[in-house]
């Protein structure tokens, strides 16, 4: 008797069944350990630690650690009880850790809990739950100090507070939230003597580390983007799209410092591309001028940020991380020393973007 012969349409569909069902079934256990890993943090510390009492709490934990090993197996040592604590303390609201668990692996928080900034964990806590970020995918954007190289850090902490609440509801990621300064583009591997055309041609071959390094909804649109206007050509270096913002972003690439008549070139390309690129429903074009190097105080007179245009620095060798580390809260600080306390009358950041409406 001969044997039949399964339709392979039916054995995919079959296999894709099981594998979403073992998906699922992934996500509701990692659910259900994260959940149960909060409330043994709760019951430990109120029922030892209480924020007193710590060298008792840490003789209790070491007795309860032993009994559990003792009963239940591994995973249930000294450091990851003090971890589950940790934890609750961290995040002591429990609808906060309901509402991240589906997203936000264990070890997720773990790498979380360490940061000592509650706007920090805030920011990357929300960030992976929204771009599904692995686990490595955050110890590498901590790493890389993303929070403090976004141009959200520069603003004051109850604008911040207010862009991390909309992002918890479900609101599009802001521009605030993807703009950075400086990009890292360490991963090029540019000598100390290049050229623009060089610093092009290198972004071009290690495309998919500049789109990581940009951010989330990038897409390459084209290089050398020729524009022509009276008979003359122009060319924008580099032009992508984003999804999230639904916006065209033009990308100028400037070796050395910034000068200000680039405020002037990108204007160009910016309007050139409102009015014969952008689609209905974009929002206006929004330019990137990358320079080695900035000069703040013009670029503040200049108010790029109100013509939508963003002045960032790009490092083209990664310096030590305690010299990149305290250059940026020197800017943070700097920036938010700045910043007009009338900004913040406004309850709604997007009241400065009336310039920005979609297209009729």
């Amino acid at each position: 008797m001969s044997k039949l012969t399964v339709e392979p349409e039916l054995f995919s569909d079959i296999q894709i069944l099981i594998t979403q069902a073992k998906q699922q079934a992934a996500v509701a256990v990692n659910a259900s350990l994260t959940m149960l890993y909060w409330q043994i943090g709760q019951r430990i510390h109120q029922a030892v630690l209480k924020g007193e009492r710590a060298e008792y709490g840490k003789q209790v934990i070491a007795n309860l650690s032993a009994q559990l090993t003792s009963e239940l197996g591994k995973g249930w040592g000294k450091r990851n009880l003090q971890y589950m604590v940790q934890f609750y303390e961290i995040f002591p609201e429990q609808q906060i850790v309901h509402a991240l668990r589906a997203k936000l692996s264990w070890t997720h928080f773990k790498q979380i809990i360490h940061l000592k900034d509650p706007l920090q964990r805030e920011f990357y806590a929300q960030m992976c739950a929204v771009e599904g970020w692995s686990a490595r995918t955050l110890d590498d954007r901590i790493n890389s100090m993303l929070f403090e190289r976004t141009a959200l850090s520069k603003k004051p902490e109850e604008l911040i507070k207010m862009e991390l609440k909309k992002l918890a509801t479900q609101h599009p990621v802001s521009e605030a939230l993807l703009l950075k300064d400086p990009y890292v583009l360490d991963f090029l591997g540019l000598n100390d003597h290049y050229l623009e055309k060089d610093l092009e041609d290198a972004i071009l071959r290690e495309l998919e580390q500049f789109l990581l390094e940009l951010g989330a909804g990038f897409s390459f649109i084209a290089r050398q983007k020729r524009i022509q206007l009276d008979g003359d050509d122009f060319y924008i270096d580099l032009l992508f799209y984003n999804r999230q913002l639904k916006r065209l972003v033009a990308i100028d690439l400037k070796l050395g410092k910034f000068k200000p008549h680039y405020k002037g070139q990108m204007e160009l390309y910016l309007r050139w591309l409102d009015k014969y690129e952008r689609q209905v429903g974009e929002q206006a074009p929004l330019g990137i001028i990358l320079c080695a190097q900035k000069n703040q105080e013009q670029i503040e007179l200049l108010e790029m940020d109100d013509a939508g245009i963003h002045v960032a620095e790009y490092l083209a060798v990664l310096p030590k991380r305690e010299i990149l580390h305290q250059r940026l809260q020197d800017a943070i600080n700097s920036a938010k020393s700045r910043y007009n306390p009338a900004l913040l009358g406004s309850s709604d950041p997007e009241c400065s973007q009336s310039g920005l409406d979609s297209k009729k």
